[in-house]
This record gives structure tokens, sequence and C-alpha cells, in this order.
């Protein structure tokens, strides 16, 4: 059954707008399904790794001429020899928009050499896994989050109430995931499903990527990035685990970046260089996959788990990013601790004022959870910062302190 996406309208303005459209993320993360469905007249090619798909590698200019656009290129990197073809034929077409849609897994070569040859006429758009409003089938209304910068007092004013609230229970959510071939599927076949995903994914898409020739240790390596999500990334430390160089760490996690298992987000530094932390915050991309990788066989095993904390802060920073992007715009994102101790999980800043978030999973917050909050407004008195909230299991909206707010973590 297909669920609508956020960004699917995204999607479909761009693809009225520019010759070529790239829709980059994880594998399975649905990018095939949401192409296909809203994009029914366009031809459709999938690139294999092994297979060399109608000479396509070879011969790329006539395999273009007989796959006139409207035409989806699925899974390009395995055939970056029809970029350049094309680059030509965009050209030769004035640049007419709805040409072609790019699909692919990896940030490797192919993307960047996208980027560079058609600059101004590629859009780019990255997927993730579903966000709790597309869970709930509510995209076509604001999320909580675009509600929130509209007016933070409204939000907690308006209690949420069964339409606005997402029905899945947390540690459920938490320990499935976000991919869309998940939700329905049996519990007692999730752990086979994620087993596959991370055998293929090793086994293939890495190696794929290049610099790993060590596909059981690269194994290991994921499931030590999965037990460290939600935290400041030291290399060092990373590595030594399992018997890495810091250099080899640095590498395969930028294997894992580039095939979107892995994202970062950087510290904020303000003018106060010297009193913050500098290195970046490392996400894996789902949390079922690193349940998974901690080999939490059910919900209940994250009850009182040491991951579960970094679970659910990795789960709702995945929502913000994923509710962000449909936004006009975007925003960028920061993490912040001060050298004594403070910290705030995540900014977003958009249009020059600084949305803090603190995630909890607590169900009566106080104020001492709100110390971050407060300690990140007084140090930069000179920004604009919203007023904070943090993200918990409360059963309503409300106000800790003047300007933080507890927000119930599964509002849609």
């Amino acid at each position: 059954m297909y669920r609508d996406r956020a960004l699917g309208d995204k999607l479909g303005h761009m693809v009225a707008s520019f010759p070529v459209v790239v829709v980059s993320g994880a594998r399975q993360v649905g990018k095939t399904t949401l192409v296909r469905h809203l994009l029914p007249h366009f031809d459709y090619v999938v690139f294999d790794p092994t297979v060399d798909l109608e000479n396509a590698r070879q011969e790329p200019d006539l395999f273009l001429r007989n796959h006139p656009p409207p035409l989806v290129l699925d899974e390009i990197q395995y055939a970056p020899e029809v970029v350049a073809t094309l680059k030509r034929r965009v050209d030769a077409a004035e640049s007419r928009p709805g040409q072609y849609v790019v699909t692919g897994s990896q940030q490797w070569q192919v993307m960047k050499s996208l980027s560079e040859s058609l600059a101004g006429r590629t859009a780019f758009l990255d997927l993730d896994g579903f966000s709790l409003p597309e869970m709930a089938g509510r995209t076509g209304v604001p999320g909580w989050l675009e509600r929130w910068i509209e007016s933070p007092a409204d939000l907690v004013t308006t209690q949420p109430t069964p339409e606005n609230t997402a029905a899945q229970p947390l540690w459920d959510w938490l320990w499935r995931g976000f991919l869309p071939g998940i939700q329905e599927l049996p519990a007692d076949l999730v752990a086979e499903f994620w087993t596959g995903y991370q055998r293929t994914y090793v086994e293939r898409d890495a190696r794929l990527a290049g610099e790993v020739n060590d596909w059981q240790q690269f194994g290991l390596f994921l499931r030590l990035a999965g037990a460290l999500t939600a935290q400041e990334i030291n290399y060092s430390h990373l590595g030594r685990e399992i018997g890495l160089t810091p250099q080899s760490a640095r590498r395969w996690l930028q294997v894992l970046r580039g095939t979107f298992q892995w994202w970062e987000i950087p510290a904020f530094k303000g003018n106060l260089i010297k009193r913050v932390s500098s290195k970046p915050k490392g996400y894996l991309s789902d949390t079922g996959l690193a349940c998974h990788l901690a080999h939490l066989t059910s919900p209940r095993a994250l009850g009182g788990h040491p991951l579960l904390g970094s679970l659910f802060e990795t789960a709702m920073v995945h929502e913000i990013r994923n509710q962000t992007a449909h936004l006009s715009g975007g925003g960028a994102f920061h993490h912040w601790r001060s050298a004594g101790g403070a910290e705030v999980d995540l900014l977003l800043e958009r249009d020059g004022t600084f949305y803090p978030f603190e995630m909890k999973l607590t169900a009566n917050p106080t104020r001492r959870h709100a110390a971050g909050l407060t300690a990140f407004r007084q140090a930069y008195p000179q920004l604009r910062v919203s007023p904070g909230a943090i993200l918990c299991a409360t059963e309503r909206s409300f106000w800790i302190t003047e300007d933080v707010a507890a927000l119930r973590w599964n509002q849609v």
C-alpha cells in the first residue's frame, strides 16, 4: 500500500522546473516507490552493479537514444558513464524541464559529476525513511515543527489529540525504525528484514563504494557506529575499539556517510570558539538498524537498555530533519556543548532564528531538564533564539519555564 510522502509535492514542483532532478537516499527509503507513483508516464530504467543493462556503460549515447525523455534512471551510480551523455542531451534540449529523474543510494563521484556538469539545471532531493506524519497519513497538513516555528504558544495551548498523535508505541517505533518496508511486517520477521538489509549493505553497497576490503571487520565497524549514535565523534576512540587507525575510522565513516547510513551535525561555535565543543555529533540513519546491530530482539528489550536514550535522540533528530526538509528553504542544524558541560541536542537555524531542542526520555520533565536550553540563551544574548522545546514522553504539552516547553514526542 502506497503512503503519501511529505516531499511528494516538492518533487513534482522540481520536475516541472528543472531538466534533471536527483532523488537520493539510503537503500529502501522509498525512492523508487515515490518516483514510480508520482511519475507513471516516465520511461523507467534500473541499473545493476554487475550487468551492463542494454550496454549503457559501453554505449551511453545509443542507450539514451533508445530511451528518450521523460526518463527515470534508477541507481545511477552503477552507470556513471551515462552522466556525460546526459549533459549533452540536456544542453541540446535547451534545458527543457522534466526530462530526467535520477535516483541513487550513494553520494559518490557520479553525484558530484551531476552537480558540477549540470549546475543550475539540476535539483536535488534527499529522501529519508518515514516521518511520524507520514506513518499517520497526515502529510497534507502542517506538522508540529511548522506550527512550533509559526507560534510556539499556540502549539503548547493546543493539546495533542488522537487525530494529531502517532498511534505507534514509542518502543515499537524505535525498535522497528523508519523504513517503509518494515512497517507492516509481523514482529517475528523484523529481525530477518534487518539481517538481509545489513548483509546486502555490507557485502554489496559498502564494498562497491570502495575503501572496504574486509567486509567482516566493516560489519563490526557498522555495529560500533550503531552503539555510538547520538554521540560526539572521536575517531581515535572509534578506531581503537576494533583495531583501526583513526585514519581508517575516518575513511570508513565516510563510506557510511556516502551511502546515507550515517549523518553528522556540526558543533555550533558562535563567537566563543575556544569555549565550546568543536566535534560533530554522529547519528546512524535508522534506529531499527541500530537495534538490530545491538541484538535487541523485541521492543521490550529496550527497557532499561543503555542505548535507549541515544536511540530516542536519534529518532527525534531524524524526525526534525525530516519535517524541516519540506519547509521552504529548509534550515541548518547544529549541536552545542559548553566547556562546563551544558548542552543542547539540536539547534535548528532558520531565517536568522535559532530553535533549540532537547530530547529527554522522561514523562515528567522539570526545570532541571531545561538547564542546557537556558544556558545557551544566556551564552549568546546577541542571537535571536526561539523558545526552547524538550521533546519527551509527557502526555500533554506545558511550559516548564517562561521560554522552555515540554512537547509530546509523537505529535504529528
